[in-house]
């Protein structure tokens, strides 16, 4: 990633920060909308999932101008999500639900380029993730927008 998308990926991720708990359960709200199978998954309060996952996307966004110092932070997230039953089908309702949280959370603010450039970071740390994970799968799907 180029350091202007990088900027645009932290920048609109701070706009975000802000309402994390709505964005957490607007997140999952939709991820069991688009794949319900993925919700016995989540066994525990919510609400700290929740809080987990925006500091994970924290940690990931802070870590895209060191990737070389993210990977193995990433790996081990990867191979955690492993014992939890995920596989690599899963990564593409992820990026969907994460895309469209954003866009909610954004609103205007959400443009094309935005969008772009969180696709392109999702993509990197996914299919980072899925090679990980899953040595043999094929890489994460792209991540479309709705």
């Amino acid at each position: 990633m180029n350091s202007d998308k990088i900027a645009l990926v932290e920048t609109s991720f701070a706009q975000v920060a802000p309402i994390k708990d709505m964005a957490a359960e607007l997140f999952y709200s939709r991820l069991f909308t688009i794949a319900p199978e993925v919700e016995p998954m989540f066994k525990g309060d919510m609400k700290a999932q929740g809080a987990k996952l925006m500091a994970t996307l924290a940690v990931a966004v802070n870590g895209l101008r060191d990737l070389d110092a993210l990977i193995p932070v990433i790996q081990d997230l990867a191979a955690r999500h492993v014992t939890y039953g995920v596989t690599p089908k899963h990564y593409e309702p992820v990026g969907e639900a994460l895309l469209w949280t954003l866009k909610q959370g954004l609103g205007d603010g959400y443009t094309p380029e935005v969008e772009a450039a969180w696709i392109e970071a999702y993509t990197i740390l996914s299919e980072t993730m899925v090679a990980s994970a899953y040595p043999k799968a094929a890489p994460a799907a792209d991540v479309a927008a709705e």
